[in-house]
């Protein structure tokens, strides 16, 4: 069933489809926007009527005390932004121990039921995007349960421990949400057989916040200034299980007059990190707002992405793949998922070597795909893809088939 048929049949407006709705997010809500953010902004702008609590990352207090710090304490445990009512919960305990968590996860439950009860939820849609939260299943009086996946957690880099914990967790929750989203074709695999009902909807753009990267004028910001050109620019998270730090420093050698360019949260280890920064072209300028990325990006000769090949990448479904789509510019990437799949717009390497031939062809490419690029990345609009949720929604609630119904 469609979404306008649902809303036709059942002569309710958008706000009364959606209803209330928790989202339990594996991010805090900050200046670097992810997926959560702009489905949930999104959301929010479609339906002013309904209550949307997001919960972000637990206060961590015992490793905050651990360390000395109080900053967790003093930071505001709930506020509003964006008509969204944005949510921290206490972690008093570490979750090292069995015990611990499961009195962490009490009290994370307990907050939440709060803030729900303080803002008048009644029966919210409860959409979980960390495995994790797997224990907030039948404890919020929701009328349905939405889990998103966006990475294959079980085959992150960690202990074996910590993997059976996930594995477990994961796999627990696909059985009993009401619907499955995830964002990749080889998630979508791996997940349809685990769930009763799994839904492929891909990242988005906003095409539009990027338009100033070939369209715009003025100076770069004053870090950019001091890039030697050219410059090859990546955004997004600097995490080990992501980037190819070996990859980075051999082009780096390799190109030892380009600036190889790296914005966002930096989790290198120190030691890769330091090595990174040895090389005197190499620049990690850690998280930048997403309001400002365009005019980094500005200074952008190539996008790169210089992604390790692993199973966890083969998951992903990048949202710097849109992104880089709607600045315009060359992009070269590694050979993993979502670049592969563009050879009309994105050059892919699978070595230092071929990374460094790519990259040459880049620059001598100039704008003549430009405009091709971008107009692809409208087709995959933030907008398309929350036309894509509310449809699983009105699915779900239409069919009768919720857990809580």
């Amino acid at each position: 069933m469609s979404l306008s048929m649902f809303r036709r049949l059942c002569g309710r407006s958008n706000s009364s489809l959606m209803g209330d709705l928790i989202f339990v997010s594996m991010e805090n809500w900050d200046e670097i926007w992810r997926r959560n953010q702009f489905v949930i902004s999104e959301l929010a702008r479609r339906h002013p009527q309904s209550k949307i609590l997001f919960v972000g990352l637990p206060r961590n207090v015992s490793n905050d005390l651990r360390h000395g710090r109080l900053k967790t304490l003093r930071d505001r445990a709930t506020y509003k932004v964006q008509g969204v009512t944005v949510t921290r919960p206490i972690k008093l305990l570490p979750d090292s121990l069995a015990t611990g968590r499961a009195i962490n996860e009490a009290m994370f439950r307990r907050h939440v039921r709060g803030i729900a009860a303080g803002l008048g939820m009644h029966r919210p849609v409860l959409w979980l995007n960390p495995h994790s939260a797997v224990h907030m299943v039948g404890s919020m009086a929701e009328r349905m349960v939405i889990y998103d996946i966006t990475d294959d957690w079980t085959s992150l880099t960690q202990s074996p421990r910590m993997a059976k914990l996930v594995a477990r967790q994961d796999a627990e929750l696909c059985r009993r949400a009401d619907a499955v989203i995830v964002c990749s074709q080889r998630l979508l695999e791996l997940k349809q057989h685990m769930a009763r009902h799994v839904h492929l909807i891909p990242n988005g753009v906003d095409a539009e916040h990027y338009r100033t990267v070939l369209d715009g004028c003025g100076d770069f910001p004053p870090i950019a200034r001091g890039w030697a050109r050219p410059v090859l620019g990546y955004t997004g998270t600097v995490h080990p299980d992501r980037i190819d730090a070996s990859l980075v420093e051999s082009v780096a050698q390799m190109m030892p007059d380009a600036s190889i360019v790296l914005i966002g949260p930096n989790y290198l280890s120190d030691p890769d990190s330091e090595r990174l920064r040895s090389r005197g072209n190499v620049h990690l300028t850690g998280p930048v707002p997403y309001g400002q990325i365009p005019d980094y990006m500005r200074a952008f000769d190539v996008c790169i992405t210089p992604h390790r090949m692993t199973a966890f990448t083969e998951s992903l479904n990048p949202i710097k793949l849109w992104e880089y789509l709607a600045a315009g510019k060359p992009i070269v990437s590694t050979d993993v998922a979502g670049f592969r799949d563009y050879p009309q717009f994105v050059r892919i390497a699978r070595d230092a070597q071929g990374f460094v031939a790519a990259v040459r062809a880049a620059l001598a490419e100039g704008v003549a795909l430009a405009e091709a690029r971008r107009q692809e990345a409208r087709r995959h609009s933030w907008q398309a893809r929350v036309d894509q949720i509310e449809g699983v929604i009105a699915t779900c609630l239409a069919s009768g088939e919720t857990s809580a119904a």
